[in-house]
């Protein structure tokens, strides 16, 4: 079933076909495996290496460095077929549309040449370390220290609710060079290469569990401990200049990006769970009619409809203004923190009326639902969000 949205502007003919073949990827290759993914907790390295030759990571990386050469909105086609094909365990918008940006944005030319094409053939899969124990979404605060040692640094710390941190061989670190200076200042980043050619843990480095989620049950979760790994100062992101002390800033930078991100993919949820919901109103019988029949579900499902287009609306507009580089941090904020909010509210509607089957994880509903809540808290909790937004009224 196609639900009857609105044209996006953004989206051109190449955005189009990408769309067109990505989603057949997905049901076809994809979906059948799902189940065993779950069950893993996890996809494999050979999933990444399936990406990389389907054109599924790095879309937006100039060709120059082994990307697709295509702007935000051939990652965001990903993202949104992604969110439909209810493939929540899939690490590579964060791979390919968050870690991605910052080497090329804040890499010197070597760092780009050595880490970008082996990104986009999903050699290399990428996370990015930034909360802590106690540290939530205050960046400010974070304790994981570079101590500065010949051409070395020595990284030593603990990070929490890393996405694919159990496949990551390619870390960015968000961390403290200058421990002496308080708050944003003294913070870099530093990208961590974290296994040998073999494949084994650097010393120093250790994953700890994959976490136990309520949802997002196939994404790979995971704590990671730094003990005083050796990485070269040559890792640093400071652009050609090599500067330490730019990491907060490059965060800030960034950081609109991540919630649009997490905005077109709730979009994307809402639009499958409204598509099951539909489905299963107009086939599940009760007193001798379908669902569909009684009054109650139709007025529901028209609101959940009016809704996914008011959503899809605003992140369309967020992709115009992104693409010609004017989306700001506040209206990132706002449209993360509606789109989340929104996603949730319409998966409690939704698996309401599949009754108890709604509850079954069988049925995709449920899943969605599941994997609907931590979008309110990754990315910067919506409490912050509506906080940053509130600041520029």
């Amino acid at each position: 079933m196609t639900l009857p949205l609105f044209p996006s502007n953004w989206l051109g003919d190449e955005h189009r076909i990408l769309q067109d073949a990505v989603a057949r990827f997905f049901r076809e290759r994809w979906v059948p495996r799902a189940a065993e993914w779950r069950e893993a907790g996890m996809m494999g390295r050979d999933s990444w290496l399936e990406a990389g030759a389907q054109g599924l990571l790095c879309a937006a990386v100039p060709e120059q460095y082994g990307g697709g050469g295509g702007d935000f909105g051939h990652d965001a086609v990903i993202l949104l077929e992604q969110a439909k094909a209810n493939l929540s365990g899939f690490g590579g918008g964060l791979h390919s549309a968050i870690v991605a940006p910052y080497i090329l944005h804040y890499g010197n030319e070597e760092q780009k040449a050595r880490w970008l094409p082996r990104m986009a053939r999903g050699e290399l899969v990428g996370a990015i370390a930034m909360t802590e124990p106690g540290t939530g979404s205050d960046l400010q605060a974070i304790r994981t220290s570079a101590r500065r040692d010949g051409d070395d640094y020595l990284l030593s710390g603990q990070k929490v609710f890393i996405t694919n941190g159990q496949n990551a061989n390619l870390v960015i670190v968000v961390c403290k060079t200058d421990k002496e200076q308080a708050g944003a200042k003294g913070i870099s980043l530093i990208v961590a290469e974290v296994e040998n050619d073999d494949g084994s843990l650097r010393p120093g480095y250790r994953r700890g569990r994959n976490l136990d989620k309520i949802g997002m049950k196939a994404q790979d979760t995971s704590e990671l401990f730094f003990d005083e790994l050796r990485v070269p100062v040559a890792n640093l992101l400071g652009g050609e200049a090599g500067k330490e002390g730019q990491g907060f800033f490059q965060l800030m930078q960034e950081l609109p990006q991540e919630r649009l991100i997490i905005a077109i993919s709730a979009v994307g949820a809402i639009e499958r769970a409204l598509t099951e919901t539909l489905a299963y109103v107009k086939e599940r019988q009760a007193f001798g009619k379908p669902v569909w029949d009684f009054q109650n579900t139709r007025f529901k499902l028209a609101e959940v409809q009016s809704q996914l287009l008011a959503a899809r609306a605003l992140v369309d507009a967020c992709m115009d203004a992104h693409l010609r580089g004017e989306l700001d941090a506040p209206r990132a904020a706002l449209a993360k923190a509606f789109c989340t909010d929104l996603a949730c509210k319409v998966m409690d509607e939704c698996l309401q009326l599949f009754g108890g089957y709604g509850y079954m994880m069988e049925y995709p509903i449920a899943e969605l639902y599941a994997d609907a809540r931590v979008a309110r808290i990754y990315g910067g909790t919506n409490e912050i969000m509506k906080e940053l937004a509130a600041r520029f009224m």
